[in-house]
């Protein structure tokens, strides 16, 4: 294993070095002076999977800043990371601290801000308005773009996501959600960051892509059994799923300030079904636009609230497992 720390410390004063062979498995990760660079990714704003099926997205350009991999180029293509963001956006110290990291380890990075050229109005607006729809159209076109750089390697990328993004990163593991965007190859993993298990597909199938859950067991946003059973789905549907848990809030791995969250939707319940439509299971409403996404989150929304706050302790230790869980994935040389 090559020395992380090294790497790092070449990245921070611009002398490169080899792409690393795999990422640190003991957690304590460095961040690399990698700067962002704008991609220009031509996306859509399906409202809906029913929509993007149909044809009846709009484009859209979207908001993705990609961080080069330390390392890279067209002879030593690296694997790559899509990140998607939670509720409250992009945040420096989420998303661009784990981009950071994982460049200066060998992984190209795309930030995705799927709210930055979409979102009017204040924090429950946009939640109404900016659905997982869009923030798929954004993933499958990001890695799209990917596919053509000759420094990335596309056929070795991880999508990831936070909270609501860790709902998207799941359902695009289903291969009913693939074949809907049809983007030019699939994922190669996929990583839901305390992504409430909200809705199951009444056809399970995936791409066989593995999955890495993971949550806070004192996160009142993650329904364990709900999460239980969103595992067996994948597994039935022909993935390898591994669940990791730790004593922590929501955003263990985000700003250290520990604060209450006022509603959840750990109780809602909904299927996607065969033509992408998407129900609510207590009422069969059908999720079709802002109106009835507003008046189903209302229904069925938990006002007792959850807890958020960082612990440094917890992200070293959900960074070793993310590594030991992408390892074999983005670097299989390594791994042999």
């Amino acid at each position: 294993m090559l020395n992380h720390a090294l790497i790092a410390t070449l990245a921070l004063f611009g002398l490169g070095g080899a792409a690393s062979a795999d990422l640190d498995t003991s957690g304590r990760w460095s961040e690399a002076a990698v700067r962002p660079v704008d991609a220009p990714v031509r996306s859509s704003s399906p409202f809906s999977l029913s929509d993007a099926a149909g044809g009846e997205a709009p484009p859209q350009a979207a908001s993705v800043d990609f961080y080069p991999a330390v390392g890279a180029s067209a002879g030593n293509p690296a694997p790559a990371a899509i990140l998607l963001h939670g509720a409250g956006g992009v945040s420096g110290n989420r998303e661009g601290r784990y981009a950071r990291e994982l460049a200066g380890q060998g992984v190209a990075v795309a930030v995705i801000d799927v709210f930055g050229p979409r979102a009017g109005g204040g924090f429950i607006e946009r939640l109404m308005t900016t659905t997982e729809a869009m923030a798929l159209a954004d993933a499958f076109a990001t890695l799209a773009w990917l596919d053509g750089r000759p420094d990335v390697d596309a056929g070795r990328t991880a999508l990831i996501g936070f909270s609501y993004g860790g709902m998207s990163s799941i359902y695009a593991a289903y291969r009913q959600v693939v074949e809907t965007y049809a983007p030019p190859l699939p994922f190669a993993a996929h990583v839901s960051f305390y992504g409430p298990c909200v809705a199951r597909f009444s056809d399970p199938t995936t791409t066989g892509a593995p999955v890495l859950m993971l949550w806070g067991e004192q996160d009142a946003i993650m329904d364990p059994e709900a999460c239980g059973a969103l595992a067996d789905d994948l597994r039935a549907g022909g993935s390898d799923v591994t669940v990791r848990r730790y004593d922590a809030r929501h955003r263990w791995d985000g700003a250290s300030r520990q604060w209450r969250a006022p509603t959840h939707i750990a109780d809602c319940r909904f299927t996607v079904g065969p033509d992408n439509t998407v129900r609510d299971d207590f009422s069969a409403l059908p999720m079709v636009n802002a109106a009835t996404r507003a008046t189903i989150l209302a229904l069925c929304a938990n006002r007792d609230g959850y807890l958020i706050g960082g612990d440094e302790a917890v992200r070293v230790r959900s960074n070793a497992d993310l590594a030991t869980f992408l390892n074999p994935i983005l670097f299989p040389r390594a791994a042999d």
